[in-house]
């Protein structure tokens, strides 16, 4: 194979995407099939007890994402991109597996949500250097005019992958019996995600470094003796502040718009699994269309406005389309909310990973993203889930998505005004 056909613009999209597309799956079918597992692995007390804990664990994996932001950030500042994402894989694949394979609490004790935890953990810990290393990658091997389009992959592969864990949770609730998921069909999901693992080690394993990052290492004079960490908080801890606050909203609008969102509407308006999934599997569809748009729009119109309008956007308009579905609980409405909250996340996250890549200059790129990202996911993403299914049980009650998604909007909104001046990704 020559160099050329290694770094087409194909393979290097699809190499960086499908590591980012089987993380974010695994998120999904957690998320979607979290009812079963809180009943097999988290048993005792109600069922909103029993969800809590199992979101709790969906949560856990967030807080090792920061170290995995550091360790697979630094190595992939060092290594390079290619070794970066070659590890996060093998490593994601790991903990999806111990996961689909975990005896039952009614099995083996408390060994069952033990292995759950050990198996977020690793996904968690992979994670965190995924979005840093990928975005990198991307935005490094595009022409100068397509970096946003390039990075937007990165986001597109998330619908990508909801929609195909959304077919497949539709497939197991219509195909199997309330008894036959709760016994068994619920691992179906996880072992499809392990088959997925086998295609990108392929496909990272056989790509080539990216050009800015062999330059980077060519350059004696750009050479420091500082590690890209120590770099990123002695010389760079005003862009790492800036750039957290700019993936608040990231965090939060993919995590309570797209994934929690499923669970909401099922325990706060009574709707279905399937009618919930279906919602999912359409607004999706607009996510993925919209991600690649947004990036595509941001490479004329500039980033900053881009993320202004889709910004502004889910701080006005969330909380009156919840209002709407709490008052039309029909399906019809749930599809169109779904549609337009999905509309709303892509033109953000759509443009988000070009974004924060030009925050950081090559040497720190992965280490600085992944910090500035997973820190903002881990407080602010990961435990949306849980702490939204505590506070619908409270006074708050339906109202928590909107008010959440509203203060993240506002406070990402200032930064995307005061971000720095971006750098070159050449």
């Amino acid at each position: 194979m020559t160099p050329a056909r290694r770094s087409s613009p194909e393979r290097a999209v699809a190499a960086a995407s499908i590591g980012n597309a089987l993380e974010w799956y695994d998120f999904t079918v957690y998320a979607l099939f979290a009812i079963y597992i809180a009943h097999n692995f988290f048993p005792g007390g109600d069922h909103t007890v029993e969800l809590v804990k199992a979101f709790l664990a969906f949560g856990l994996g967030f807080v090792i994402r920061p170290l995995g932001a550091i360790v697979i950030g630094v190595y992939g500042d060092k290594a390079g991109r290619k070794a970066a994402l070659f590890l996060t894989i093998m490593i994601m694949a790991a903990g999806t597996l111990l996961i689909a394979v975990a005896p039952t609490y009614a099995a083996i004790g408390v060994g069952a949500p033990l292995m759950i935890l050990a198996g977020r953990v690793l996904q968690g810990f992979s994670a965190g250097g995924e979005i840093g290393g990928a975005a990198a990658f991307l935005v490094e091997h595009a022409p100068a005019d397509k970096k946003g389009k390039y990075a937007s992959w990165l986001q597109a592969s998330m619908a990508i992958s909801n929609i195909m864990g959304a077919l497949v949770a539709f497939a197991v609730t219509s195909l199997l019996t309330e008894q036959e998921i709760g016994d068994w069909g619920w691992r179906i999901p996880f072992f499809i995600g392990v088959l997925i693992a086998p295609v990108g080690l392929w496909l990272r394993k056989t790509l080539d470094e990216t050009p800015a990052f062999q330059a980077e290492q060519a350059s004696l004079e750009n050479q420091s003796a500082k590690t890209p960490l120590k770099l990123v908080f002695s010389d760079y801890f005003g862009h790492l502040i800036k750039g957290f606050a700019f993936s608040i909203l990231w965090a939060v609008c993919v995590y309570v718009l797209i994934i929690y969102m499923p669970i909401f509407v099922q325990r706060a308006f009574g709707f279905s699994p399937s009618e919930a999934f279906t919602a999912s599997l359409i607004g999706n569809v607009f996510l993925a269309v919209g991600c690649v748009s947004a990036g595509s729009i941001s490479d004329r119109i500039g980033r900053r406005l881009m993320l202004t309008i889709a910004a502004g956007a889910m701080l006005v308009a969330v909380y009156p389309l919840i209002w709407w579905l709490q008052s039309s609980p029909t399906l019809t409405t749930l599809i169109i909310v779904q549609s337009l909250f999905c509309i709303m996340v892509s033109g953000y996250v759509g443009v988000a990973p070009a974004t924060l890549s030009e925050v950081f200059p090559t040497n720190i790129r992965t280490t600085g993203m992944s910090l500035a990202y997973n820190a903002a996911v881990t407080i602010f993403g990961g435990f949306a889930p849980a702490t939204l299914t505590w506070l619908g049980s409270t006074g708050i009650g339906y109202h928590a998505p909107g008010f959440y998604v509203m203060a993240a909007a506002f406070i990402s909104l200032i930064a995307v005004l005061i971000l720095p001046k971006p750098y070159s990704t050449n």
